[in-house]
This record gives structure tokens, sequence and C-alpha cells, in this order.
């Protein structure tokens, strides 16, 4: 009584399709799927940023006209 067996997996498997319909199944499944690919995108979108981060261009030198407002406030 332990573990489930082949036959227990396969009596939940029927009372869910009785329950939610073999169409609001297939609903769920591609909608997981979607979901599940719009994460990778984003993860992968999200790492890119971060490499461009990590080498950044060197910043100009300020001039000395710059330099004076930065030392009034």
């Amino acid at each position: 009584m332990g573990t489930m067996s082949i036959g227990h997996w396969v009596i939940v498997l029927v009372v869910v399709m009785l329950l939610f319909g073999t169409k609001r199944l297939r609903n769920i499944g591609s909608d997981l799927g979607a979901a599940l690919k719009g994460f990778k995108q984003g993860m992968a979108e999200s790492s890119e940023p971060a490499k461009l981060e990590a080498d950044p261009k060197p910043a100009a030198p300020l001039t000395e006209a710059e330099k004076e407002p930065a030392q009034k406030s």
C-alpha cells in the first residue's frame, strides 16, 4: 500500500479524464507548454544583457567644463 503501481496510475488517469475531459486537458497541456517556452526565452534574454554588462565600454574622461558644475553642488 506504500507505493503506487501502474494500475493505480491508470485509475487516477481515467478519473482525471472523466473530470476534466480530453479537450480541456489538451488545452491545459498546450498552455503549460507555451508558458515553459516563454519562460525559457525570458531566461535566455535575461542572461544576454548580463554578458554585455560584464564588459562595459570605458567612459570618456570629463572635461574641465563638465567638472565645474559637479564641484559647485
